[in-house]
């Protein structure tokens, strides 16, 4: 995880369910390099052939609300989204995106400070976001320490990973 992150934002309404995220028809896909070919399909049509790797999503309330499909922070995290602010999250969706190592920020008020296309740089560890083109900025709770690990592994699965190959590699150099 970065401390610092930069990207094009953008924008997106309240209520954004995972199915705008990633449409249902495409659960079957487990390969991510075809999955993000349709991330945003129904909510930014554009997206997927436009976004950029470290472009940020900013929305207003109650982003990935709706089924708690993994898919949804997948497709996001394959396309190569640097982070998601949003004013609340659906708590399923945040954990799911947090779990598998996409930064997940949410901040009061975020949406209304940026319009498509502008650049916001993220304080991931002081808690602040800012609009580089007005330099507007608003602060947020920085996350816990326990999830900041959890992105600094890259996920769960790759921190429990790297931790059971540090016991075996302690276990190994024991007498």
């Amino acid at each position: 995880m970065q401390e610092v992150i930069e990207g094009r934002v953008w924008t997106l309404p309240h209520d954004v369910d995972t199915d705008q995220i990633i449409s249902g028809k495409y659960l079957t896909i487990i390969d991510p390099n075809e999955l993000k070919k349709h991330v945003f399909e129904i909510a930014l049509p554009e997206f997927a052939q436009e976004a950029r790797p470290g472009d940020i999503l900013v929305a207003d309330e109650n982003f990935g609300c709706g089924s708690s499909r993994e898919h949804a922070p997948q497709a996001m995290r394959a396309i190569g989204v640097g982070a998601v602010v949003a004013d609340s999250f659906a708590r399923i969706f945040f954990r799911n995106a947090i779990n598998l190592g996409l930064p997940t920020i949410e901040a009061r008020g975020v949406r209304a400070l940026f319009e498509k296309g502008e650049i916001a740089r993220i304080e991931m560890r002081k808690g602040r976001i800012t609009n580089l083109r007005t330099g507007r900025s608003i602060e947020f709770p920085p996350l816990p320490s326990h999830l900041l690990e959890l992105l600094e592994a890259g996920g769960l699965v790759e921190k429990v990973r790297r931790e059971l190959e540090a016991q075996k590699a302690a276990a190994r150099a024991a007498p």
